[in-house]
This record gives C-alpha cells, sequence and structure tokens, in this order.
C-alpha cells in the first residue's frame, strides 16, 4: 500500500551535522520522513554500520556520497536492501575516481537508484561511473531546500524501487497441489556436444545424471536446443528422469540469458529484451546465468535492473565462477528484489554434473516447477575447479567446432550402468 510506512535507514557521510551540505540535507531529510510517518535509522561514520544494518529490516538503505572510507561506502559493502544514492559533491575524488575506482565501481553496483543535489555533481559522474542520475528538483544546495518536496521526491523514488520486486508468495494453490509430490534433485545448468565448447555426447550427459541420482536436468546448450530435444526424447525412453529443453542464449550486447521450456531455437544476436519476448512467446521461464561474473557474457548492472521484472529465476550458485564474489552478489541481487534462486553445475565435462543441485518437488511444466523453485534446498558438492576446466579444455582443444562432436570412447561417469525401464512415470502426480 501506498500509505504504508517504510522503513528507511539514512547514512551520512560525517559523525554530525556540522558545515558539512550533505551532512546537513541527510539530517533535515531524515526529519522530514520522520514527520511523515517513516522510521528512519541514522547511521553515521563511527558506528557499526554492518550490525546496525542487520538490527532490523529495512525497505531502503539511503547513502550521501557513498566514497570510501566512509560509512555510506561500508552501507553499501553490508546492505542486502534496495539502496539509493545522492551525490552532493561536485568536485573530483581523484582516490575513487582513478586510484581505486574498479573497487568503487563495484560497490556503485549495488545502487538501486541514484540521485544528484547538482546537476554538475551528475556530468562529473557520468564521466567516471556511467549511469542514469536523477536530479532532485527540490534540492538547492545555496539557498533555502524544500524539504516537503525532496524528501516527497526521494519516497516516489523508495516506492518505485519496491514496487519492482517480485511477490514471493507466487501461487498457492499450485505449490499445495505439488506438495504432496516426491522429492527430487535438480541440475539446471549444463552442456552437450551440440554447444560449440563443449565435447559431452548427449546419451553420456543423460546416463551420468541418472547414475548420479538426478531426477530432472536442463540442457541449456548455447544458441541451440537440438541436444536438449534429443536428450528429452531419450530420458523418455528411460523413463527415471526429466529433461528441460532450454538454451544459453547469446543477446546482441546485453549478456546472456536461458530460456527454460522451450519447444524451439531462439536466433543469437537479439536484443535482452527481444530474447526475452521469444521465450515468453514458446512459454518458457527466464533464468540469468552466472549474473555478476565478469569472465563470462553477462548483463551489466544497469541492464539486469532493467528486466529485473522479467526475471524468472537467478542463478545464485555457478562452481565454475572463479571468484566467490560474483555469487555472492547474485544472493544479495535476487535476494533484495526477491526472485527465486537458482543454481546449476555450468557443467561442459561429465565429471562436474550435479556439483550444485536442488531438492524440490516433482513437478509439471514452468508453473509447477516454478512454484517448486521457490522453496528449493540448494546444495553443493566440491568439485575442483581447476580439473573440471582442464578437463574441458581436454576433450574441445584442437577438435572441430561442428555440434555433435564425440569424444573416444566416450562412458557416463561413475558408472551411468544400463538401468531397467520403470512402467510409466517416475512417480505418481496426486
Amino acid at each position: 500500500m501506498a500509505s504504508e510506512p517504510l522503513s528507511i535507514a539514512q547514512v551520512f557521510p560525517v559523525r554530525r551535522a556540522g558545515p558539512n551540505p550533505a551532512a546537513r540535507f541527510a539530517t533535515a531529510l531524515s526529519d522530514e520522513l520522520e514527520r511523515r510517518g517513516h522510521e528512519v535509522l541514522r547511521v553515521k561514520t563511527g558506528d557499526p554500520v554492518k550490525r546496525l544494518l542487520k538490527s532490523r529490516p529495512l525497505d531502503v538503505v539511503h547513502v550521501h556520497d557513498p566514497f570510501a572510507p566512509s560509512a555510506p561506502s561500508a552501507a553499501l559493502r553490508h546492505s542486502f536492501s534496495l539502496n539509493v544514492a545522492t551525490f552532493h559533491d561536485p568536485r573530483e575524488r581523484v582516490l575513487a575516481t582513478q586510484v581505486a575506482r574498479p573497487l568503487v565501481e563495484i560497490f556503485f553496483g549495488r545502487i538501486d537508484a541514484r540521485t544528484v543535489t547538482r546537476p554538475e555533481t551528475a556530468e562529473l559522474l557520468e564521466r567516471f561511473f556511467p549511469a542514469g542520475y536523477e536530479l532532485l528538483d527540490g534540492s538547492a544546495p545555496d539557498g533555502d531546500q524544500d524539504w516537503g518536496g525532496v524528501a516527497g521526491e526521494l519516497e516516489a523514488i523508495y516506492r518505485r524501487l519496491l514496487a519492482r520486486r517480485h511477490d514471493p508468495d507466487g501461487d498457492p494453490e499450485v505449490r499445495e497441489r505439488i506438495s504432496r509430490r516426491p522429492l527430487i534433485e535438480v541440475d539446471l545448468h549444463m552442456h552437450t556436444d551440440h554447444s560449440g565448447d563443449c565435447a559431452t555426447p548427449v546419451d553420456v550427459l543423460v546416463n551420468t545424471a541418472r547414475d548420479r541420482g538426478l531426477g530432472a536436468i536442463a540442457i541449456t546448450d548455447h544458441n541451440e536446443v537440438s541436444g536438449a530435444i534429443e536428450a528429452r526424447k531419450l530420458a523418455e525412453e528411460l523413463g527415471d528422469i526429466k529433461v528441460i529443453v532450454a538454451e544459453e542464449v547469446k543477446t546482441a550486447e546485453q549478456g546472456e540469458v536461458i530460456g527454460l521450456f522451450l519447444e524451439e531455437k531462439i536466433p543469437k544476436g537479439l536484443t535482452m529484451a527481444e530474447t526475452i519476448r521469444e521465450i515468453r512467446a514458446q512459454g518458457g521461464l527466464v533464468y540469468v546465468p552466472h549474473p555478476f561474473d565478469r569472465f563470462h557474457s553477462v548483463p551489466d548492472y544497469e541492464h539486469l535492473l532493467d528486466i529485473v521484472e522479467e526475471i524468472d529465476l537467478l542463478e545464485v550458485f555457478n562452481p565454475r565462477v572463479a571468484v566467490t564474489a560474483f555469487n555472492e552478489e547474485a544472493v544479495r541481487f535476487a535476494g533484495k528484489y526477491r526472485i527465486v534462486p537458482a543454481a546449476g553445475s555450468d557443467s561442459h565435462v561429465a565429471q562436474g554434473l550435479g556439483s550444485v543441485r536442488q531438492r524440490i518437488h516433482d513437478f509439471d511444466g514452468p508453473a509447477e516447477f516454478l512454484e517448486a523453485m521457490r522453496g528449493a534446498d540448494i546444495t553443493r558438492k566440491h568439485k575442483n575447479l581447476v580439473y573440471v576446466q582442464t578437463l574441458k579444455f581436454l576433450q574441445t582443444t584442437g577438435r572441430p567446432k561442428a555440434p555433435k562432436r564425440r569424444v573416444p570412447d566416450a562412458k557416463p561417469v561413475r558408472g551411468g550402468r544400463p538401468r531397467r525401464r520403470k512402467e510409466g512415470r517416475r512417480a505418481s502426480k496426486s
């Protein structure tokens, strides 16, 4: 409800207000927000920022001039809430813009709305940290402030961000229906030799998945669905594993996105918006893989914000991500926008299959799958990244780039022994 009071942290750049314009702004804004009935947590330099931010549920963390070292920069480091930043000072900070810019960019990447009190401040920031900066019309740095107008503008920004969060309730009726079904384990991101950078045959992948106790897998070949369709046919013959036909699509300039529950190939090179429309046209789900891994082709933060309402699942753990912090950023993003978290091994060799998996209730179709994923229990099994990457290199280097290349005498990993076919479905539906 628009009239509901909000819980907002206002994070000051200095300990006390004093002559500092940014601190004066934050103090007066906090007073006005409290007058409007909102709960305001004031955090200042010298305060235990991490402990204070964890002390209560917060709708928004609003930081002022979040340049290190300061309480506002520490707040961005520890916040798991929606973050709004207001930049005041129009002077360049050499440490932030030159020496430590890569680090500053990481923390600025957690800002969900950027505002400025002066046009010249926006011009300066756009040179070093390109993004959209919204000028607060009610601000008047050199004169009397219209604090009611400023608070009104910022309250509208807070509510605009909150409205973008996903509904955490989903579809309770569907969730109740599937709750009576057995639990299965699923791996949602893997490749076959229908991907240009993988040499694992379809039958090896499916049999290895069965051998490792997976009840369902999503095959997400790069810009192709033929391998997944072949695997689904094999799985239907075997009768005790499901295959979700999927595709990891390379967009024009906005990174990769996975469509789950597809039937037809989506061409690469479309815009992100066009690709998502193609996924929706097939009744599929939008799954963003390794969203913050700067060593993969991923959407930048601005593009991710552009599509936040369209994301059905966000990959919060991928064992092939070399830097742990990238997975942690995904957890943070999924949490504050209430996006259903997911995980996948991103296996390009059978040895990596199932190194991360979700335990969910059995499902039929995308709607039941999405509800099953809301309560997923994500587990990880250690796999040495260097080991699986080396296997991928050995299996693919020097081999033709054409689809369906084969490794010599390929066999399922850890057995994958043929099983007796079961009659009917793996588990009866209620």
